[in-house]
């Protein structure tokens, strides 16, 4: 059996590479959890998708086998596997959660509109789809489903959950991903617009109908993410803050599996649920989900059979991995590592001050990060935008914007010294010890260590590091309790605003309050252009951004996946959500 246990139906070229949320979201795990962004979005606006027969190319098959085969293999066979998770998620509730964690869960205990499969966009919930000529109104029609507790799901429960990410009330971080829906800001943010007056509606219990307020060309792509997946309204109101989604007693999903016990910070388990539209078709009954953070330790469960999923490895074992264990796989991912400044009134003044940041972005090696730290095939990161997102010219975006002079070596470092002596700090004389916070996980730490040690060795800067679990990292992070922070982002849809839309002011994710007022109008103003046009203001708002440094981009991710090879049809979709859904395992 070569390699089959994970299912590469989704173009993507298995490369020399490392694993990252999220992104889609958010990313928590080691260095690069995330997928390859390369998909094209069906801008086909007056094409009607009248895929409503639910036919076999609905889903993602994932092995060469034939389908009496399987069938057969899941009669013989317990299916059941374990998956290390890694982090325990903030959040399990879609319209709440940020991160891959989260959204990895949530991709198979829920389901949207269209799922991704192979680059293209399939029916999920809705049966079909048009879209107006001015590619401004979606029309949704719904299929038959149910909840996971039996009852009807309706185009009104779409309509209850995208709202409800939007009352100002939720505070949903992700609450900005519905952007591209008429007056969906302006309710968001108070700023005159009723949850009446927001695009969406549902006409009847099978229609939802979506007015954009300008035609967005991955708008379709957006509905496959978790924050537009349905929730229910009984279920949310009986736990609070998104608690109901980690109770099994409270739960309620319409995907492939349902949650029937989380342990906090240990596990989660999922059964496949009964009521799900094409439960016939899952033959996976049970995922045990654990959340053990150390590489180490998880990759010695693995290798001890107690996992059979596994989403990271020691940064040390990757090269002698990626020669000689065929159940190791490297993926191509659109997602930038980086560190952020805290850019606060209230913070240190020294990280006010650009030659400071501009000398501490020289002062790293990248070339060598990722070549002698990761070595995972990672790429050095010269802008913020990753390779595999295309201009509407069909260029790439990352070629065309170059790399701002921003080194990948040590070419800089006289450069870097000179700006932080102009500054007042020759050789860091002077210079306040920092603090920089990770999210507690060994890659992190290792990379954390590695830019601790060019900070002091290239320019005479002490960097003390701190870390904590995830959830507290988040909390600390937002609430600016650090000088320097680790971040990483991996992107939601295949266009630059994925990426550059986290840096305006007040935006939910701009972590490090850097304020730029032509920052932030370049990409508000980008829903309201086509074309080059539109492309030309994520050009200069970047250009933007690598001029001000309120981050420093470290490295591009790539994605590490480990699959036990009598577990077939594990798939990630090219932005990197999980799908167990066509899981089949086979005797050992």
């Amino acid at each position: 059996m070569i390699k089959k246990g994970l299912a590469l139906l989704l173009s993507m070229t298995l490369v020399v590479g490392a694993f990252v949320s999220c992104g889609n979201k958010e990313d928590n795990s080691n260095s690069a959890n995330s997928s390859n962004s390369t998909q094209n979005e069906s801008t086909d606006k007056n094409k009607d998708n009248d895929n409503d027969k639910d036919k076999d190319e609905d889903k993602n098959t994932t092995n060469n086998g034939d389908k009496d085969e399987e069938q057969d293999v899941a009669k013989d066979v317990p299916q059941e596997i374990v998956w290390n998770l890694g982090a325990n998620p903030r959040h399990l509730d879609p319209g709440l959660n940020s991160a891959t964690d989260g959204g990895d869960v949530g991709n198979n205990l829920f389901e949207g509109l269209v799922r991704e499969f192979n680059g293209e966009y399939k029916p999920g919930i809705a049966k079909s789809w048009e879209v107006s000529d001015d590619g401004l109104v979606y029309t949704f029609h719904l299929r038959d489903s149910k909840w996971s507790d039996g009852t009807p799901l309706t185009a009104n429960d779409f309509e209850y959950a995208w709202k409800r990410v939007l009352d100002p009330e939720t505070a949903s971080e992700y609450a900005f991903i519905m952007d591209p829906i008429l007056n969906a800001t302006e309710y968001n943010l108070g700023e005159g617009a009723t949850a009446d007056e927001v695009g969406v509606k549902a006409i009847d219990e099978k229609t939802l109908q979506v007015t954009l307020k300008s035609p967005t060309p991955y708008f379709l792509g957006l509905t496959a993410f978790y924050t537009y997946f349905p929730v229910n309204k009984k279920a949310v109101e009986a736990g609070e803050d998104g608690l109901w989604a980690k109770q099994p007693e409270n739960f309620i999903g319409n995907g492939p599996f349902k949650l029937v016990e989380y342990v906090d910070s240990h596990r989660l388990v999922m059964v496949k649920n009964e009521h799900y539209w094409k439960a016939d078709d899952v033959k996976l009954e049970k995922i045990t989900a654990k959340m053990i953070v150390e590489d180490s330790t998880a990759y010695t469960a693995y290798q001890n059979g107690e996992i059979q999923v596994l989403n990271s490895v020691p940064n040390d074992l990757i090269p002698q991995l990626m020669v000689e264990d065929p159940e190791f796989y490297v993926l191509p991912v659109i997602g930038t590592y980086y560190y952020m400044f805290n850019m606060r009134d209230d913070s240190i003044p020294q990280l006010q001050d650009l030659r400071v940041r501009k000398a501490m972005a020289y002062a790293i090696d990248r070339k060598e990060l990722v070549e002698q730290v990761l070595k995972g095939g990672q790429l050095p990161a010269p802008g913020f935008v990753p390779p595999g997102i295309l201009d509407a010219e069909g260029n790439e975006f990352r070629t065309v914007a170059g790399d701002y002079g921003m080194p990948s070596d040590d070419s800089k470092l006289e450069e870097a010294k000179a700006l932080l002596a102009e500054a007042g700090y020759p050789n860091g004389e002077g210079f306040p010890t920092l603090d920089l916070k990770y999210n507690t996980n060994e890659s992190h730490k290792t990379m954390a260590e590695a830019v601790q040690a060019m900070w002091k060795k290239n320019l005479g800067i002490n960097v003390e590091l701190s870390n904590s679990e995830w959830a507290v990292f988040q909390e600390d992070r937002r609430n600016g309790r650090y000088d320097v922070a680790r971040g990483g982002w991996l992107g939601d849809y295949s266009d630059p605003n994925t990426m550059l839309d986290l840096f305006i002011i007040d935006g939910s994710m701009n972590d490090s309050k850097w304020v730029n007022e032509e920052y932030t109008r370049l990409i508000q103003e980008a829903p309201f252009l086509n074309g080059q046009e539109r492309m030309e203001n994520f050009y200069k708002a970047e250009k933007i951004l690598m001029e001000e440094l309120p981050i420093v981009p470290v490295y591009f991710y790539t994605d590490f996946f480990m699959v036990k090879s009598n577990v077939i049809g594990v798939s990630k979709t090219k932005l990197n959500s999980l799908w167990l859904g066509d899981v089949i395992v086979e005797a050992e």
